[in-house]
């Protein structure tokens, strides 16, 4: 596999944080955080060097220190390999991101409801060619599934209770604790039945009232 697989290029005003990180090992002993990475061509599995909560680090947009990383195409045509050449990846070259529990510090019960207080849950299929990614979101009042397709100072989105496939077939196990999507390759949003991954269907006569499925808050 080729060693210069990583396409994707930073904006110029983003050039002064493109530098290559340093070609140390990274994590060592089995540290970090283990994590599952997809860029347009390839999968990567490792472990990434970092403290505190792997979408907060993705959003700063620095390279990102991995170890005791393998790799195979995206497709699955071929079975996971070493690639001990690697020793950073670009939070840019990443289009999804599939991370369980231990991504992020633990928290309690009440912090999970906490945390999620005041925002809106959404089912959605978000469309992050070559990559389809079904699962939640989590959004302020007054802001549509839409609305992930917009500038944001966040780079990745969250969609928890997830899954991913590419060519209509599952990625890994599922669902995932969480999937990290990259906004800059979102080309759909499209709010879903979670049990279908399709449109909800409209039931025929006039609505009572109320809220909406989709607009129920957790």
């Amino acid at each position: 596999m080729p060693f210069d697989f990583l396409k994707r290029k930073k904006p110029a005003d983003n050039a002064a944080s493109s530098a290559p990180a340093s070609s140390g090992s990274g994590a060592t002993g089995g540290g970090g955080f283990p994590f599952e990475g997809l860029t347009e061509d390839w999968r990567l599995v490792g472990r990434m060097a970092i403290e505190g909560r792997l979408s907060d680090v993705l959003n700063k947009r620095d390279p990102i220190p991995i170890d005791d990383v393998m790799w195979a195409p995206a497709d699955s045509s071929d079975a996971l390999a070493p690639a001990p050449g690697l020793r950073s990846i670009d939070p840019y070259d990443l289009v999804i991101v599939l991370t369980g529990n231990d991504s992020q510090p633990d928290r309690t019960a009440d912090q999970n409801s906490a945390h999620r207080v005041h925002k809106i849950s959404y089912e959605v299929a978000l469309e992050a060619p070559p990559y389809r990614v079904i699962g939640t979101v989590f959004l302020y009042p007054g802001s549509e599934p839409e609305s992930l397709l917009q500038r944001s100072s966040d780079m990745f989105a969250a969609v928890v209770d997830a899954t991913a496939s590419v060519g209509g077939r599952q990625i890994g196990p599922g669902p995932y604790a969480t999937i990290l999507v990259n906004r800059q390759y979102l080309r759909g949003v499209e709010q879903v039945d979670l049990r279908t991954g399709e449109r909800p269907v409209k039931l025929p006569g006039q609505r009572l009232g109320g809220t909406d499925w989709i607009d129920r808050v957790r």
